[in-house]
């Protein structure tokens, strides 16, 4: 099947949004690109730059407002790189040039929107086994995109009534120990095979939302499509 068929074709671009002369636009895309990038700037930063944690946090802010302030996406060209690669040439740039200053400067706007749950990150980079900082950021991307469509997930289901489709998606797939169908059916009253179409029904929305992100963070379709083969694991056809 094509990765991306029956998927509406309309672009609502974070990166455009960013260059928006509307503040609340930019704000919204600042909001949206670093709610996926905000774990993977901050792992890249301990791991790649060796930076203690308050200050690898400190500096992830640094790095979002600057992405605004700096107009720093302006020269990204989606057909020389993804964007994942250019975010993370930008991070060593803001990096040196913080260096260089030799002390940190205070930065207003949209540093203020980015705040994060730097504590958890730092629990998982001083515990788990060492490992490249380009690989923590791939991974750290994929998790944030599948946790923003988790969270768009959650929200339509409550706003639809249908937070019991949620519940089965999270006990089945998200949860420590993975019930059986049977055990669902059971515990929530219904037979088995609603089970397994609600299910159905549910993992399917949670796709259609991955690639709605996917899209927002992508600059051309190219992009988008590579971007999906490498989360998804899917041929684009």
């Amino acid at each position: 099947m094509e990765l991306v068929r029956a998927f509406p074709p309309t672009r609502h671009s974070a990166l455009a949004a960013l260059r928006s002369g509307d503040a609340c636009e930019r704000a919204r895309a600042l909001a949206t690109l670093a709610s996926v990038y905000w774990r993977p700037v901050y792992s890249y930063l301990r791991l790649r730059w060796k930076r203690p944690h308050e200050e690898a946090a400190d500096l992830a802010q640094e790095f979002f407002a600057a992405l605004v302030e700096q107009h720093l996406l302006d020269r990204f060209d989606p057909a020389r790189a993804r964007l994942r690669t250019w975010l993370r040439v930008c991070i060593d740039g803001v990096v040196a040039n913080h260096d260089k200053a030799a002390a940190r400067q205070k930065r207003g706007g949209g540093a203020a929107l980015v705040q994060f749950d730097f504590e958890a990150a730092r629990e998982e980079v001083e515990r788990l086994p060492a490992e490249s900082p380009e690989t923590r950021f791939e991974q750290d991307w994929a998790r944030g995109v599948f946790a923003m469509a988790l969270d768009r997930l959650r929200d339509q289901c409550a706003a639809s009534g249908k937070a019991g489709h949620y519940a089965l998606l999270e006990q089945y797939d998200l949860g420590p120990e993975r019930m059986t169908y049977a055990g669902l059916a059971a515990r929530h009253g219904l037979s088995v095979a609603d089970v397994t179409n609600r299910l159905f029904r549910v993992r399917r929305e949670l796709r259609r939302l991955v690639l709605e992100v996917l899209r927002e963070l992508t600059a051309s379709e190219d992009e988008f499509r590579e971007e999906a083969r490498a989360l998804l694991g899917e041929s684009a056809g």
